[in-house]
């Protein structure tokens, strides 16, 4: 600013200017040069005023902003949690609440205000994931964000993803390829909570992020051989199940010891089934729908089956013990059955691999049998948490080497027990995820005699405002042990 005393020298000066001026030019010629004299003096002083100012504010600007670091935009997570967390993720059943019947699975809050601190620096709990060291979200490195893994659409992500469970959101309600980006350049960018760097114009790509299945390569010449259900569509807003028998390409009895499935990301489960009466078998090679379009069901599609492999885990890979091995006889025929959520107005798509590896008869000392064990009498009241228990019995000696489980998404717990005999009570297997179930082997078997047997004990949680019952739709629910024994 200038000076009280840098005023005065500059007045005293202008004065005697004009006291020399007042001597030698008439009162015009005077009058004139004192107003132009004072103007160049004033335009000089408000330049300087100005220039002054305007560096007090910048250096005020530049000490604000060093200060408090204020952001220049919006955080970016803010807009995640608003247009992703919020709409897809922290929803009833999903991640909004303890009471979610995953809750105990998963363990994640996607809720405002507790989103951040659930994902940034935690750990996966994924088993696959946990092993690979993965953080939920990992700052700077979105490949080891198990975050990304979950709801990426890119084909192969990852060399173990097939272990990493299904795609989020559950149930065929897709993220956008926009949205998917911003959360991955979010995470290049920090992962911070109030950065606001990354370009909101992202989500202008609203192409659906559905990935394409990766081919599975069938067994080598010899060793086995594939069975495919070929591309499908699932309608928006629709679940579509379909059934499709194929004959196995066998042309002399086989032994299978290893079983390989795959499908899309937006699959509820797939299950290879034989047939109880050979008399009664459907046409080959042709789609069978169990809903009709209007949504109304076909159960005439369900009879005639029993249990070979499969479930809701989609993408599985499992190998008998050894010395342990299906029979099948030429052209077998076989029913596969796959079943897809869409939940978006997109038309999405639904393909399935399943490849059989056979080994020599040589080496096959037990044939393997499956365990289809249902418990249908279950009836779950609505805002309600029931546990049903059912005893199976065996009328013969049976040595089981694997047990796994199924439910649909109100299945909070799968507990199989053993039932009568030395062991009797004894906790064999425990399930707490729905969606992944665990496929356990007892390289010493499980022996039962006849009049022994297992127990299953499942709890349910509806959080739902209907009374939920046994059923073949993803709403219903189902209670049923799968396994192997000889």
């Amino acid at each position: 600013m200038v000076s009280a005393m840098e005023w005065s020298a500059v007045a005293k000066m202008n004065v005697e200017r004009i006291s020399r001026l007042n001597g030698s030019l008439c009162y015009k010629e005077r009058r004139f040069r004192l107003h132009s004299l004072l103007l160049i003096r004033m335009r000089n002083l408000y330049f300087i005023f100005f220039l002054i100012a305007g560096f007090s504010v910048f250096l005020g600007s530049c000490e604000k902003n060093a200060g408090t670091n204020e952001p220049t935009a919006r955080p970016s997570f803010d807009i995640i949690q608003e247009k992703i967390l919020n709409t897809s993720c922290a929803i009833s059943g999903c991640h909004s609440s303890t009471a979610d019947p995953g809750f105990s699975q998963h363990g994640l809050l996607l809720t405002s205000g507790k989103s951040y601190a659930a994902l940034v620096g935690a750990a996966a709990k994924n088993g696959a994931a946990a092993a690979l060291g993965l953080k939920l979200v990992s700052p700077r490195d979105p490949e080891n964000s198990f975050l990304i893994h979950k709801i990426t659409c890119e084909t192969g992500h990852h060399a173990t993803a097939s272990n990493f469970g299904a795609q989020m959101p559950l149930g065929g309600t897709f993220l956008t390829k926009g949205q998917v980006e911003f959360i991955r350049k979010w995470i290049i960018n920090g992962a911070s909570a109030t950065d606001g760097s990354v370009n909101e114009s992202l989500f202008n790509d609203s192409s659906v992020c559905q990935p394409s299945i990766e081919p599975l390569a069938p067994p080598p010449v010899g060793a086995g051989f594939q069975l495919k259900i070929d591309p499908f569509d699932v309608p928006p807003q629709f679940e579509r199940e379909v059934f499709i028998r194929k004959n196995t390409p066998n042309l002399s009895t086989s032994y299978v010891n290893r079983i390989q499935l795959r499908g899309m990301s937006n699959s509820h489960h797939l299950v290879v089934y034989t047939f109880r009466d050979p008399a009664l078998l459907p046409q080959s090679n042709v789609l069978r729908d169990l809903r009709n379009s209007n949504g109304t069901l076909n159960p005439d599609v369900l009879q005639n089956h029993i249990y070979m492999t499969g479930g809701s885990e989609t993408n599985t890979d499992y190998t008998f013990p050894p010395g342990v091995a299906f029979q099948l006889e030429p052209n077998t025929p076989l029913d596969l059955n796959a079943h897809y959520f869409n939940r978006t107005n997109f038309t999405l798509k639904g393909e399935n691999y399943i490849n059989f590896y056979t080994v020599p008869a040589s080496s096959v000392q037990h044939v393997a049998k499956t365990l289809d064990l249902n418990n249908t009498s279950i009836s779950i009241p609505a805002g309600q948490r029931r546990t049903f228990t059912r005893t199976f019995t065996v009328n013969e000696v049976m040595r089981v080497i694997m047990l796994t489980s199924h439910t649909h998404k109100l299945g909070e717990n799968f507990v199989i027990k053993i039932a009568g005999g030395p062991r009797n009570g004894e906790v064999v297997y425990t399930n707490t995820n729905w969606e992944h179930p665990l496929y356990v082997s007892f390289p010493n078997p499980i022996v039962l005699q006849p009049g022994q047997g297992l127990t299953s004990e499942v709890t349910y949680y509806n959080n739902t405002s209907k009374t939920v019952n046994f059923g073949l739709t993803s709403e219903d629910e189902m209670n049923i042990i799968f396994g192997y024994y000889y």
